[in-house]
C-alpha cells in the first residue's frame, strides 16, 4: 500500500478491523501455542494463538480485551501471517516494528498493516499497536 494513503482511508481501515475483528476468537482445538499479553497503560489483556503445521502458519487468532489499536493491529497481524512460513512470519513481525520504531522496513510485505505508520508519533500507543506482534515474537521462536 502506498504512502499516499489518506488518514481517512487508514482511520476507516482501523476501525473496521476493531469493529469486525475476523480472527478475533478462541482456537479451533488445542494445539495451539499461545501467549497471554497485557498492557499496564491500557485496557488490552489479550491471548495471542498460533498454529503452524509443516512450517506454515495454518493460523493466528486472539481473544480478550483491546483498544482499537490493540484490537486492530492484532486483527490485521493475524491475516498476514496465515499461510506464510514461520521465516516468512517472522520477517514480516520484524518489518512492522521497524516501521513503528521508525527503522528501515519493507513496506511491500505489511499491506493493511502500513496504517499505523505514524504510530511512532503518539509514544503512548506504541505498546498498544506491537502487543499482537510482541506475542507472536515470541510464539515464532518456540
Amino acid at each position: 500500500m502506498p504512502f499516499s494513503m489518506t488518514n481517512d482511508m487508514m482511520r476507516s481501515i482501523i476501525m473496521d478491523h476493531y469493529s469486525n475483528p475476523t480472527h478475533k476468537h478462541q482456537p479451533l482445538n488445542d494445539s495451539y501455542k499461545k501467549i497471554h499479553m497485557h498492557s499496564d497503560n491500557c485496557i488490552d489483556d489479550m491471548d495471542i494463538f498460533l498454529l503452524i503445521e509443516n512450517d506454515i502458519v495454518k493460523d493466528a487468532c486472539f481473544d480478550g480485551v483491546g483498544c482499537t489499536i490493540a484490537t486492530s493491529s492484532t486483527d490485521i497481524m493475524c491475516e498476514l501471517l496465515i499461510g506464510k512460513t514461520s521465516k516468512e512470519a517472522s520477517y514480516i513481525v520484524e518489518q512492522y516494528n521497524n516501521m513503528i520504531y521508525e527503522r528501515p522496513f519493507d513496506e511491500e510485505v505489511l499491506e493493511e498493516a502500513i496504517v499505523f505508520i505514524n504510530t511512532s508519533k503518539q509514544a503512548s500507543r506504541i505498546r498498544c499497536a506491537t502487543i499482537g506482534y510482541r506475542a507472536m515474537e515470541e510464539l515464532l521462536k518456540e
